[in-house]
């Protein structure tokens, strides 16, 4: 049995796909797609936050047997990692990419032949990995994509802090949004990214992913989601996190029926040994707690871990 077909297809065919990527694109003459509200013209070759003009960076793209099962199948996820990021967490495991900015400005024709070619590899997805900053950009070359072809499902691999107001430009178009939902506390989240109303600004979010696609739906066959949230959730070390709390926030107030991965594979990265308390790797016995306190929030449908622990 196939699965559905994306959404995009019919909003390209109803012309919808075509206003968003046009209305996303005006945005960037006065930048505030995200929370830090830059207020750049990107256009003129002015950035913010996330140091990214008209054209989108990529540092990579491949086949990824890395990513949570529903979306690897047998063929891998489509990756494309963009460069650069809104939220530049002090500890990023991709800190050469997302605070340094490693790769290479693409068009938008150029972003639409990287999505042909993934599907073409016979990958089960197309999966935009840090694409908070380059809305505009993704859609205006879905828009090229999808009229050549492109007819696997999409996934919005972000960080959670979104504005609602930029997701529900891609509502009818995303399939699958996999956000983090990183902290529970603002005074953590300032002192890691400069970010207090992240937060806040996360269960907003998921919420509104929620509204638009609901629960993960795995198809049975396959075994390969097509369309829901997936949620990715990183433990860090004393608890920092905030765990319990964010997933009965799931629970209580997304559904706790989300598909969610606890992570264990905190190691300090980029300028983590910064704060004494992101200085060392996570333990077994603090990855045990997190997934302890995710099941007694009601919450059952984890993917399968994968355990990396290292002592510093």
């Amino acid at each position: 049995m196939a699965l559905p077909a994306p959404s995009y297809l019919n909003a390209l065919e109803d012309g919808t796909l075509q206003r968003r990527a046009e209305q996303a694109l005006a945005e960037l003459a006065n930048c505030t797609l995200c929370p830090r509200k830059c207020s750049v013209d990107r256009t003129a070759g002015e950035t913010g936050i996330c140091k990214t003009g008209r054209s989108a960076k990529v540092a990579s793209y491949n086949a990824h047997f890395g990513e949570e099962v529903p979306l690897v199948g047998r063929n891998g996820s489509g990756t494309i990692f963009f460069s650069h990021c809104n939220l530049l967490c002090n500890f990023c495991q991709n800190f050469e990419i997302s605070h340094l900015g490693e790769g290479r400005e693409l068009d938008d024709e150029q972003l639409a032949a990287i999505m042909l070619d993934l599907q073409q590899s016979g990958c089960h997805n197309i999966n935009f990995v840090t694409p908070t900053h380059v809305v505009p950009q993704i859609l205006s070359a879905l828009l090229i994509a999808a009229r050549q072809g492109l007819s696997v499902p999409l996934v919005y691999n972000c960080g959670g802090y979104d504005r609602v107001e930029t997701l529900r430009m891609l509502e009818g178009i995303v399939d699958i949004y996999m956000p983090d939902f990183k902290f529970w506390d603002s005074t953590t989240a300032k002192d890691t990214c400069n970010a207090p109303d992240y937060p806040e600004v996360a269960r907003q979010a998921l919420v509104e992913m929620h509204r638009q696609v609901g629960d993960l739906q795995i198809d049975r066959e396959s075994e390969l989601a097509y369309k829901g949230v997936l949620v990715r959730h990183l433990v860090l070390p004393g608890g920092l996190a905030g765990t319990a709390k964010i997933m009965q926030f799931i629970a209580d107030r997304v559904s706790a029926n989300t598909y969610v991965n606890v992570m264990a594979q905190y190691r300090p990265c980029g300028r983590a040994k910064e704060m004494p308390e992101l200085a060392s790797a996570l333990s077994p016995l603090e990855y045990e707690e997190a997934v302890r306190a995710t099941k007694a929030a009601g919450i059952r449908r984890l993917d399968k871990p994968r355990r990396v622990f290292q002592l510093w």
